[in-house]
């Protein structure tokens, strides 16, 4: 009995050893026309083996490389793709490079600073007031995302007024006595105001004479 352990090793396990025995077996052919034609079938059972590689953009490309790979990149046969150079197998990807932006609170993130940056740019003064309202509640349902206890107003304004280099301030009395950075606070500017009377809708109107006869 042949054990695995005694055996080659397996350079593309998704394909399996039988293709690996092929591969091998394609380049004992000496004539280069059988060669190719046999490299053109063994890539077209190798789709079939790993139907999963059609998902892969090029895939074709991709098989044949495959190809060429199991065999160690020795076989000699004329495929529609020029071969790969044995060097893609230890080629590092190129490093991502990402921007580095050093955020002063984590957990308000990035894009809170991108507000502050944008409202500092503003100059008519009810816009800033308004930003400065809107950005003061963002942070507070953040903060009470993650924390169970309440964030005070303050802390909140002097937050903005450190991301913001003092340049978004407002006044602190206002905001803590009509909760303005309270997000649940809903704008109602109708609310004080004196209802119209309503004349009863009964007072003018005429009898019926239908209910008149019921009452006889």
């Amino acid at each position: 009995m042949e054990y695995n352990t005694e055996r080659k090793h397996l350079i593309l396990r998704e394909y399996g050893r039988n293709v690996q025995r092929m591969v091998a077996y394609l380049a004992t052919i000496e004539d280069q026309e059988k060669r190719n034609s046999y490299a053109a079938t063994l890539v077209e059972l190798m789709k079939s083996i790993n139907p999963n590689v059609k998902d892969v953009p090029e895939y074709d490309h991709k098989v044949w490389d495959d190809l060429f790979i199991i065999s160690g990149f020795k076989l000699d046969v004329k495929g529609p793709y020029a071969p790969p150079a044995p060097e893609v197998l230890v080629k590092k990807p190129d490093r991502v490079v990402y921007k580095y932006n050093k955020i002063k609170f984590k957990h308000y993130g990035r894009s809170l600073e991108i507000l502050i940056e944008n409202a500092m740019k503003l100059t008519d003064e009810q816009e800033i007031k308004g930003a400065v309202i809107a950005i003061g509640r963002l942070m507070k349902s953040f903060y009470q995302t993650w924390n169970k206890e309440e964030i005070s107003d303050q802390l909140i304004m002097k937050t903005i007024e450190r991301l913001s280099d003092d340049h978004l301030k407002m006044d602190l009395e206002e905001v803590t006595e009509f909760k303005l950075f309270d997000s649940s606070r809903k704008e109602n500017f109708n609310r004080n105001r004196p209802r119209p009377f309503h004349q009863n809708k009964n007072q003018n109107r005429r009898p019926n004479p239908n209910q008149i006869k019921r009452r006889r």
